[in-house]
């Protein structure tokens, strides 16, 4: 018989890519406004692993991760998929760039164990939440970092993105400690 057990405790990270850094900013102040304070900011990375957003985005683009300070539901990434959608389409028909999408928002999860993505499309690695919304393991954290599947996409298997993310992931594990130690004082 399954036990109830302790939350699996989460941090959110967005990543944010556009050719605009004007638009990344934008992002970053709407979604600070909506989730609250940000613990973590990446480097700008070069996005440049596939031509897929060429016809719609550009070419030039830059990927920034957001990392969020509170820790959050399991079950919030349906939710905040659909926000990241209203806003990508606030910042295109603001007018503001020629591109018909300037901005792309990718949600995801930080866990001791893995890094989840958010996804509106269906695959055989991914498992529907609700709302349209499917969510993938895009890494699993296994001896001391962030690894790979075969699946995972190619600016998640650079090392500079991964140990970014492994920082997020030390920042949970320090927050998960501390709730756990406030527990057994209590």
């Amino acid at each position: 018989m399954g036990v109830p057990r302790e939350p699996t405790y989460s941090l959110l990270v967005i990543a944010c890519f556009s050719r605009h850094v004007d638009a990344l900013d934008w992002a970053k102040e709407q979604l600070r406004l909506t989730y609250g304070p940000i613990s973590l900011v990446s480097p700008d990375f070069p996005f440049h692993h596939t031509k897929y957003y060429d016809a719609t985005m550009g070419t030039g683009l830059i990927k920034r991760f957001l990392v969020f300070d509170s820790i959050v539901p399991a079950d919030c990434l349906p939710e905040v998929k659909r926000h990241a959608i209203v806003l990508e389409q606030a910042l295109a028909t603001s007018g503001r760039h020629t591109e018909w999408r300037p901005l792309n928002l990718d949600p995801g999860l930080i866990q001791l164990g893995k890094f989840l993505l958010a996804s509106t499309k269906d695959q055989a690695h991914r498992v529907y939440l609700k709302d349209d919304i499917f969510a993938e393991v895009t890494l699993r954290f296994e001896a001391g970092a962030f690894e790979v599947w075969p699946w995972t996409y190619a600016d998640y298997r650079e090392e500079a993105v991964r140990a970014f993310l492994n920082s997020a992931r030390a920042l949970l594990y320090e927050k998960v400690t501390a709730i756990r130690a406030a527990g057994k004082s209590e």
